[in-house]
């Protein structure tokens, strides 16, 4: 392992920014160093570090130095790092936040749980999986001990399905495992909204993603099975299933389902200029619909969803620009300039910091030169 993927995993694990990194290392230094530097440098490999920065590296990531300077003691570290180093900090938060919330009997309100579900959403929108699992993980530890009256229960599934979020459809069984224990947790609640929303999150997260797909159909079946009402579950679960469509080949079934989504929409959307995960704004759905139609080669279709976005999407999501932009990458390869399109989206990809990828993009990216 290089030095660079190193720090990037070091920091990662500590639920660290390339900008929190850059200001420990500043502060310990007393010498500025920027977080375009770590990225562009050190964490692209492109350069080493020098002795003068891996010393401190070294006390701020909280590693020994012949670690940072060596290959050999650097790859038995990695070989104990989630055992000795990561995972016993985290365990320390989880146990004691879920046994205070225990001892102390009711625990936060159902209005802190739905003030930090809305945080959340925002979060999401922004922040890199990592950032939000860590917080995510106390969260979850605490609400379990709470889960004794409906609303807690709907609380609770949507902090599962955002954690179940945080560990891609590449990850097979693990998010597969939280979406339906979010689905069970949803039908405890006994909301119709909720469990709807639970099945179709999960549907369209799978289905975009182009990952378990039997499963992420099998969700989008039951959200539209519960309920006919026009929602934003109903048509996050309409663009999961068209996903899983256009896939597997199945072209007719997914645009029909797209043109039920546009009908959805037009009664349910959310307002322009929402940022949430819990949102489905005029941009998002431009979103969904610009790589379901760049998955069945439908080009001219594809281009004036991607226009459609573009005109609302907030310049504060950058990630989601990129989502656009390697669409396009897609739809060359689609047409059969295959070199060009890996090339177009390589290059969407580069341009994003780093810290702002997802594992949702790295996806996306494998579907282009795959």
């Amino acid at each position: 392992m290089t030095v660079g993927k190193l720090i990037r995993d070091l920091r990662a694990a500590r639920g660290w920014s390339q900008s929190q990194l850059a200001d420990a290392l500043t502060e310990r230094a007393g010498v500025p160093i920027s977080r375009e530097y770590i990225s562009r440098r050190w964490e692209s490999c492109k350069y080493q570090p020098s002795p003068f920065w891996l010393r401190h590296l070294a006390a701020v990531l909280d590693v020994p130095l012949a670690v940072m300077e060596n290959d050999v003691d650097r790859r038995k570290f990695l070989a104990s790092f989630a055992a000795t180093a990561v995972a016993p900090g985290i365990a320390s938060d989880l146990l004691a936040q879920g046994f205070t919330a225990r001892l102390q009997g009711a625990g936060p309100s159902v209005e802190h749980w739905a003030h930090t579900l809305v945080g959340y959403g925002s979060d999401y929108m922004t922040q890199g999986a990592v950032e939000i699992q860590r917080r995510l993980a106390v969260d979850l530890a605490v609400i379990q001990q709470q889960c004794n009256q409906p609303t807690m229960w709907a609380h609770a599934s949507r902090l599962m399905t955002l954690w179940a979020k945080t560990h891609p459809g590449s990850d097979g069984s693990k998010a597969v495992q939280w979406y339906r224990m979010a689905a069970e947790a949803a039908d405890r609640s006994g909301d119709v909204d909720t469990r709807v929303w639970v099945r179709g999150r999960a549907a369209i997260a799978l289905g975009y993603e182009g990952a378990s797909l039997p499963i992420a159909d099998m969700f989008a079946n039951q959200a539209l099975a519960i309920s006919d009402r026009p929602s934003l579950g109903r048509l996050n679960a309409l663009y999961g299933k068209a996903h899983a469509a256009a896939i597997v080949g199945d072209a007719d079934t997914a645009r029909a389902l797209d043109l039920e989504g546009r009908r959805v929409f037009d009664q349910a959307g959310s307002e322009d200029g929402e940022a949430s995960d819990y949102a489905v704004p005029h941009w998002r759905l431009g979103v969904f619909r610009s790589l379901l139609r760049a998955r069945l080669g439908d080009e001219t279709e594809a281009v004036d969803a991607q226009d459609e976005a573009r005109r609302e999407l907030p310049a504060t999501l950058p990630r989601f620009q990129t989502h656009l932009e390697m669409h396009r990458g897609l739809m060359l390869v689609r047409a059969g300039d295959r070199d060009a399109g890996i090339a177009y989206a390589q290059a969407a990809l580069d341009a994003l910091p780093p810290e702002k990828h997802s594992l949702t993009l790295r996806m996306l990216m494998s579907e282009i030169t795959g």
